[in-house]
């Protein structure tokens, strides 16, 4: 795959940031249920995390064609600092829920911040459009390739200081403070990253614009609410929760439970570079949806199983198709958007799925403790509402041209 240097540049980016949001989202909620939180405490967080990323991403990524792409990203460095700061140097609620608020963290593993949208629209234009879908899906398995050794590594290094004699908050805290060290290097990236990345299409006066969008706000509007739906079953079962569910449901240690993200983050990334070639052949919608669909009957089976092998098989299934979805949901998203609009698009598309998540998170924790599934209510629920996504998509979108998808 031929890239050009600021492509390269962000390919790496995307693995700093995704190993760092891996590495943390091992022992998130661990952490903070080890300095005394509740778990409705816990789950105050988790959607404060969401909802303040969401509000300060979409003012970051709707301005960043016209602020500076590389200004925002270095912003969302900054911010990313600042979170884990916050959550390393103080078991104060109060002074946690601000970290949350305005910081970058991610409690799921997954891409939060203004970062993806900005990356999406500066790689949309150092390619061809028939390259694209295939471009995102190298860029989505190196992030969860990051991911998968991000959670292996913040097990392995919370497993080895509570082993070398730590207490347990001490130990997941020299793993948060390990996100802080992620968050400068890869502001130092940014920083190398050319003037190339800006826009490059001046803007059109003549026409309105309401959040950076103006042609393509009626579909943008669409897919925000599908992928808001979608993301609100995801937000049942976000990373650290399952960390958390494993360690409850069957006494899983972090050692344990890193190593089964791991290598669901690794079927995840392998299964996005599948999907370019589904695509290139059925369509990005077919591809989205009959890819979508089983994973989440397998996610629905998961709490369904007696032990913890089983459990991480089940798990480990549902991984290894569940992430083609993605780079096919980003390429169509720049496709059915004007250029100008990429940032914008991606940036409200992507703040309509943390506010879907933001919503589950409250009432996610309180029911992993839940006797119905062994605590695992929260799997069935995400399952259930996701296949719910994957029919409404298919039914809003499947008869328009895919011309403009490829």
């Amino acid at each position: 795959m031929s890239l050009d240097r600021d492509a390269r540049l962000l390919f790496l980016t995307r693995g700093l940031r995704m190993f760092g949001y891996g590495f943390v989202s091992v022992i998130l909620v661990l952490y903070l249920a080890s300095i005394g939180l509740s778990d409705w405490e816990i789950g105050l967080l988790l959607t404060l995390t969401l909802l303040g990323d969401a509000i300060i991403s979409l003012w970051l990524t709707t301005h960043a064609d016209r602020v500076g792409r590389r200004r925002v990203l270095l912003v969302g460095s900054a911010l990313m600092a600042l979170a884990g700061l916050g959550f390393a140097l103080t078991s104060n609620l109060a002074v946690l829920v601000v970290a949350a608020t305005v910081g970058v963290i991610s409690p799921s593993g997954n891409e939060v911040g203004p970062f993806l949208a900005v990356e999406q629209a500066a790689l949309s234009q150092t390619v061809s459009d028939d390259r694209r879908t295939g471009v995102f899906a190298w860029f989505n398995m190196t992030g969860s390739f990051a991911t998968a050794f991000g959670a292996l590594g913040g097990g392995a290094l919370a497993g080895a200081l509570i082993a070398a004699g730590h207490i347990p908050a001490d130990a997941y805290r020299g793993v948060i403070l390990g996100y802080v060290a992620v968050a400068v290097a890869l502001a130092v990236v940014f920083g190398l990253v050319s003037p190339a990345v800006e826009n490059r299409t001046a803007p059109d006066l003549t026409v309105a614009r309401r959040l950076g969008l103006h042609r393509s706000r009626r579909t943008v509007a669409r897919l925000s609410a599908l992928f808001a739906l979608d993301a609100f079953g995801g937000g049942f079962v976000v990373q650290s929760l399952i960390a958390y569910w494993l360690h409850l449901r069957f006494g899983a240690d972090p050692a344990v439970i890193g190593g089964a993200l791991f290598g669901a983050n690794m079927l995840a990334g392998i299964s996005a570079l599948a999907a370019a070639r589904i695509a290139a052949r059925f369509g990005l919608i077919r591809t989205m949806v009959f890819t979508h669909l089983p994973s989440n009957v397998l996610l629905i089976m998961v709490p369904m199983m007696p032990t913890l092998p089983l459990a991480v098989i089940v798990l480990l299934a549902r991984f290894s198709i569940s992430q083609m979805d993605v780079p096919t949901r980003q390429s169509y998203t720049m496709a059915v958007v004007d250029p100008d609009e990429r940032s914008a698009a991606a940036g409200v598309t992507g703040i309509a799925r943390s506010i879907g998540a933001a919503a589950a998170q409250q009432g996610a924790a309180p029911l992993y403790g839940a006797a119905l599934f062994a605590g695992g209510l929260p799997l069935v629920i995400a399952g259930s509402l996701k296949i719910a996504y994957d029919l409404l998509l298919y039914r809003s979108f499947r008869g328009l041209s895919e011309r403009r998808q490829k």
